[in-house]
């Protein structure tokens, strides 16, 4: 048997309010927070290295056990391994668009 169609999603759908231009950042904020996205995320790459001479220390010391030395100086080795690769696409990019004709 072919039940009725309900209305409630319909009409659920009819109050929903448009959103708001305003709320939108323009090119200027966005530029902006990606510019601040990047300097955090080199802080925290150079604060990794930080924390590997610090447990080095520590380890010469004698009060770190050697994994903990590794796992800091690979997680570091990573991050900057990622960055320099982030670094590699975004000028790869830049010379792409610079050989753009108009």
């Amino acid at each position: 048997m072919i039940e009725p169609i309900s209305t409630n999603a319909i009409n659920a759908l009819k109050t929903i309010q448009p959103t708001n231009n305003a709320s939108q950042k323009t090119t200027a904020e966005i530029t902006k927070s990606f510019g601040a996205y990047l300097n955090d995320a080199l802080s925290n790459v150079a604060a990794q290295e930080a924390e590997v001479h610090k447990k080095n220390d520590l380890y010469l010391a004698g009060q770190v056990d050697a994994t903990e030395v590794l796992i800091a100086a690979n997680q570091s080795q990573l991050s900057l391994q990622l960055t320099s690769e982030i670094r590699n696409k975004v000028v790869a990019a830049y010379q792409e668009i610079m050989r753009i004709q108009i």
